[in-house]
């Protein structure tokens, strides 16, 4: 690696918008680590591959570890793992809190945390950039969604506050808030109906999300932005 070469650090990126990610920021020219619990092992002048649970504070080290033996940086990381399960409120299992928490919330801040502290100690700025849901500032009781509130409003809270926080040191926060994305995760027979909760009267793909991010990430005046990728939906409808 040179050393003008960036190195973005992206969670659930072994499929749908993670996967795209990947492949978005080495087209920037960017090396990349890529995690999710499942991803295949890889390693090339690009990208280097770290497998496990996000959640895991031992795991989130090993990636910013990884990052710096391969590629000697880091310079964006792109908070896009997530668990999404949409139930009535009072159906939630204490197994589905655990699982909802420990991903979206113990994830975001472990590895956060983690990377913020190698930004500063590189001393030339940075990027932080989640993925959250527009159903945080515009639910909808056609899809109840109490747990994604929680975890992922905690999350862009946070992105508000950390961008405050950070912007004196030239590390900028932001987040993409994406509506219903057509990815694998959501059947056929579901799309009809998902597709109506958008004014646009249709699903986003996945490239939305993409182009959101690759957005914030080539926006150096954009900090505490909430870019929302989601057909219309927290205008109303």
């Amino acid at each position: 690696m040179n050393n003008t070469q960036k190195v973005a650090v992206i969670t659930g990126a072994s499929q749908g918008i993670g996967a795209a990610l990947v492949t978005a920021y080495q087209h920037l020219g960017y090396a990349v680590v890529a995690n999710s619990r499942s991803i295949a092992p890889a390693s090339t002048d690009t990208l280097e591959t770290v497998a496990g649970d996000v959640a895991d504070p031992a795991v989130a080290d090993r990636i910013v570890a990884t990052a710096l033996e391969r590629f000697g940086r880091v310079d964006t990381l792109v908070n896009n793992a997530g668990i999404f399960v949409a139930k009535p409120f009072v159906d939630y299992s204490a197994e589905d809190y655990a699982n909802v928490k420990a991903t979206n919330l113990d994830g975001f801040f472990h590895l956060t945390q983690n990377v913020v502290r190698q930004l500063l100690a590189q001393g030339d700025g940075g990027h932080v950039v989640s993925v959250t849901t527009t159903l945080v500032e515009n639910p909808t009781s056609k899809v109840p969604s109490a747990l994604a509130s929680l975890s992922k409003g905690g999350v862009a809270a946070a992105t508000k506050s950390l961008a405050v926080e950070l912007a004196g040191q030239g590390v900028r926060v932001n987040a993409v808030s994406p509506g219903i994305i057509r990815t694998p995760l959501h059947a056929p027979e579901t799309h009809e109906f998902l597709a109506a909760l958008h004014p646009v009267g249709h699903m986003g793909d996945i490239d939305d999300v993409v182009r959101g991010v690759v957005y914030l990430e080539q926006a150096p005046f954009v900090t505490g932005e909430f870019l929302h990728v989601d057909g219309g939906q927290s205008a109303g409808n």
